[in-house]
Order: C-alpha cells, then sequence, then structure tokens
C-alpha cells in the first residue's frame, strides 16, 4: 500500500527549499556510472540522502547518493546522484518519492537514465538508447493504494509515457552532435539477479530492445503527476545468453565510464534545449 503522501512530499520539498533558493525547471535521475554529469553543474548545491526528511538511501555501488541542484546548460535542474531500487528493498512509491519532490519544487520535465543490458541484436557495448516505451515487468507500480488528487488522476493515462517531443528533439541532436543513437523499448524488472537466457529469449518475443532494474516506477509517477519524461539507457553490457560470458556490475561501471564523453555531450546538449 502506498505509504507515501502529500505531507511526505512537502515536509522534502520545504527541507530542500531552506538550503537553496533554486527551483529546478528539469529534474534529472543518473543510473549506475552516471553521476559523473552532477560534477558539471554550475554552483552546485550538494544534499546528502540522508539528511532529507522521508527519503531512502542508495546503497548501490555507482551511485553516490546525494541531491545536487545548480544550473547546467544555464537551466535549473534537481539531479539525483543514484537512485533507489525496489531490489534494495523499497517499495516502489518509496523509489518514486523524489520524483514527486521535483515536482513539488517545480520541475516541469524529467530526464531518467540508467545502465541496461542490451537485448536487440543490432545492439553493441557502449550504446546509447532512447527509450521510446516501456515494459513494466517488476509487478508493482507506485500508485497502488488510495490515490490523493492532489498529486494525479486516479488512472493516468500512458499512451505516451516517454515524451514525442523529446525524444524527436533528443534524435535531432544526436545526429547533429555526429552522436548514434539507438531507440527501444526498457523492459523493467525487479531484480537484483541478473536475468537467464530464457528470460531474454522472452523479452525478446514481448518486443524489449534493452533490459534493467529501475526507472518505470519513476517514470509512471512523474507522467501520473503531469511531468513530460525522455529517457537514456547507457547499453552497459549484452544481456545473458548472446555473448558466452558471465554478467557483472564491474562491467556496467567499465562500460560507463568509457561512454561518459557521449552521453556527457548529449545529455548537456539536450537539457540546454529542453
Amino acid at each position: 500500500m502506498n505509504t507515501i503522501t502529500s505531507a511526505h512530499i512537502q515536509e522534502a520539498a520545504e527541507y530542500i527549499s531552506a538550503i537553496t533558493a533554486i527551483k529546478p525547471e528539469i529534474g534529472l535521475i543518473l543510473g549506475s556510472g552516471l553521476g559523473v554529469l552532477g560534477d558539471q553543474l554550475e554552483q552546485p548545491v550538494i544534499i546528502p540522502y540522508q539528511d532529507i526528511p522521508h527519503f531512502p538511501v542508495s546503497t548501490v555501488e555507482g551511485h553516490a547518493g546525494e541531491l545536487v541542484l545548480g544550473r547546467l546548460s544555464d537551466r535549473a535542474v534537481m539531479l539525483m546522484r543514484g537512485r533507489f531500487h525496489m531490489y534494495e528493498g523499497y517499495g516502489p512509491e518509496l523509489t518514486a518519492f523524489p520524483v514527486r519532490v521535483m515536482k513539488a519544487l517545480g520541475a516541469g520535465s524529467l530526464l531518467v537514465t540508467n545502465a541496461a543490458g542490451g537485448i536487440n541484436l543490432s545492439y553493441a557495448s557502449g550504446n546509447l538508447m532512447l527509450i521510446s516505451d516501456h515494459l513494466n515487468l517488476t509487478g508493482r507500480n507506485p500508485l497502488v493504494g488510495a490515490n490523493d488528487s492532489q498529486l494525479g488522476p486516479r488512472f493516468p493515462d500512458m499512451s505516451e509515457a516517454y515524451s514525442k517531443r523529446l525524444r524527436k528533439l533528443a534524435l535531432e541532436i544526436a545526429e547533429e552532435s555526429s552522436i548514434p543513437l539507438q531507440e527501444g523499448v526498457y523492459a523493467g524488472l525487479m531484480g537484483p539477479s541478473y536475468e537467464t537466457p530464457a528470460e531474454i529469449r522472452m523479452l525478446r518475443v514481448l518486443g524489449a530492445d534493452a533490459v534493467g532494474m529501475s526507472t518505470v516506477a519513476e517514470v509512471i509517477a512523474a507522467r501520473h503527476a503531469g511531468i513530460e519524461v525522455a529517457g537514456i539507457s547507457c547499453i552497459s553490457n549484452m544481456a545473458s545468453g548472446i555473448l558466452d560470458q558471465p554478467l557483472s556490475h564491474s562491467e556496467v561501471m567499465e562500460t560507463t565510464e568509457r561512454v561518459k564523453s557521449q552521453f556527457l555531450g548529449l545529455v548537456t546538449a539536450f537539457i540546454a534545449k529542453m
């Protein structure tokens, strides 16, 4: 059952507002190994998650566990350097809680990023993929429970979970910048175990191009709140059964480090025009 209330959201937002006068236009959530973007902010204000009322704490390697507010590409942004996952034991409403706080602080747009396994056989490790849609296969939804109409409607529309306008813009920027950018469907699973080869074959039949353990709850909460969403996956490894090698989190970290210049170039240009 959803235990997050409007009062919790307001307390967290008021705490942040008391520390900085920055009113974010855009929220960013950075996945494993992608927190380097936080170093690009001008005059950053850094707030550890554990200091913010009702915020969970990130426990995964590659997730710094801090909120950064500042300016990026001359836009006011609120950036999560590290996210929360259901496999850490948090309910979907808690993994999506920071999105609610972003909305309360004024953010109207959200860019979610993640490290994902490549399912599409035309992909390669190190590719960037613009998310066109998702499959929520976690079996969980952050909107379960009583609906607070102040936060959004009981039955939010998900026919355009990832904004067509923002996807078109991202593809144009990638082409202008000569940055290769795939586009495909992201499958969100619970984790934390990586998928079996049979599960990857199933996901390919279902239409997934990449797979990960995050993002879907955040995007559902964002759309419920009326936030426009864009998503980018870093294909950090090819999924189970495609290559004859085991999967590891260290490979995820190595790949995201290798592609960080392309990632930074695409995202900073995108933020400027969102």
